[in-house]
Order: C-alpha cells, then structure tokens, then sequence
C-alpha cells in the first residue's frame, strides 16, 4: 500500500505532518499512515520499513503533538 498525492497534501495540512515528516525521515521508511489519537495529545504514525535483507515491516509509533 503506498500513499498517494493527495494522502500527502492531507497530511502536511494535519496536525501530524512534522511528526510524521521526521518519522518517515527517521526510519528512511514509506508512510502509510498519520493521524491524531482520540484524545488529540499523540500522532499515531504507521510506516514501512525495509531492513536489510528483511521482508519490509509495518512499524507504528506514538509521538507527542
């Protein structure tokens, strides 16, 4: 699953687009996904991960707002 254009305007225009900016830019991973928690105080940031020679991982992380 890969994130579109428009998966990519919506995000930069959330709350989570630095968060997920830097976790995508972390882990050298593709972003599936970013959204605010329930209680809007965590960005619930799920990316994908290819280590070396490893099957790609999913990998979700919580980072502060």
């Amino acid at each position: 699953m890969q994130a579109t254009a428009r998966d990519y305007l919506r995000l930069v225009a959330s709350d989570c687009g630095d968060a997920a900016s830097k976790v995508v830019r972390d882990t050298g991973g593709q972003l599936l996904s970013a959204s605010p928690s329930n209680d809007g105080r965590t960005c619930i940031i799920t990316v994908l991960v290819q280590g070396s020679g490893e099957r790609p991982r999913k990998v979700t992380v919580r980072v502060p707002m």
